[in-house]
């Protein structure tokens, strides 16, 4: 069977040329032009992908992302925007968006960044169905990711979807100095061209939930010129 792809965009001429591409790459594709028409689409067509305009009629693709997420369906998300503010970008990411790209854009990129996701979600699949991934315990944080956890001090944390991500990329990799680029690709799976940015404003915002003092990062430091590294605090910090 194809690989099902619904499109979900309320310009004609976006939706052609997206479903046009598609096809000639392969994939099965459906059409809807509206925020409320995707939950019955998602269950009828079960896509094994959605694209999703941000801008759109009843509901919009924030609300939409959420609303099937809070619904527990994990289908990858890739969310199309004319907006090419980060805070918009990490809005759309926040809200369990797994890709953002920015319009106008380029057919043969959008098959790619699908093919990436796709395979993503598959090697993901194939981990789920091997060993339970561990706990981690770091200092006095828990992080749990079969149960999407983490505690601080026994305390729940209120993260966000890629906030929870990139906290378990980190204590996978805890006591490793990791690039930007390398955050990137491991917790976004490809390249924010150029705009490494996004890591640095998911730091941020991990460490005000995470850290005493943001400014003086016990937990998640700073590697100058290089990128960041989740270490073990002081034990009195860890503590506290």
């Amino acid at each position: 069977m194809k690989t099902k792809i619904l499109v979900v965009d309320d310009e004609p001429s976006i939706s052609t040329l997206i479903d046009f591409n598609l096809k000639q790459a392969g994939y099965d594709v459906k059409c809807v032009m509206d925020g409320e028409a995707v939950f019955e689409a998602v269950h009828s067509f079960k896509p094994d992908l959605v694209v999703l305009d941000l801008m759109l009629p009843k509901l919009d693709g924030i609300q939409v992302c959420r609303k099937l997420r809070n619904s527990r369906i994990r289908t990858p998300i890739i969310m199309l925007s004319a907006m090419q503010e980060l805070n918009d970008k990490i809005a759309g990411l926040d809200n369990g968006a797994d890709d953002y790209m920015t319009k106008p854009f380029s057919p043969m990129e959008l098959v790619s960044r699908i093919h990436a996701l796709l395979r993503r979600a598959r090697m993901h699949g194939l981990e789920e169905q091997q060993e339970p991934a561990p706990a981690y315990q770091v200092g006095g944080l828990l992080v749990s990711p079969e149960q999407r956890e983490a505690l601080l001090n026994e305390k729940p944390l209120d993260l966000t979807p890629k906030e929870f991500e990139l906290l378990v990329f980190l204590c996978k990799h805890r006591g490793m100095v990791l690039s930007r680029q390398q955050l990137l690709l491991g917790v976004w799976d490809y390249h924010f061209v150029g705009d490494t940015r996004i890591v640095d404003v998911h730091i941020s915002h991990l460490r005000d939930k995470i850290e005493t003092d943001a400014k003086n990062p016990q937990y998640i430091v700073t590697v100058r010129n290089v990128g960041y590294k989740l270490r073990e605090p002081a034990r009195e910090y860890s503590t506290s």
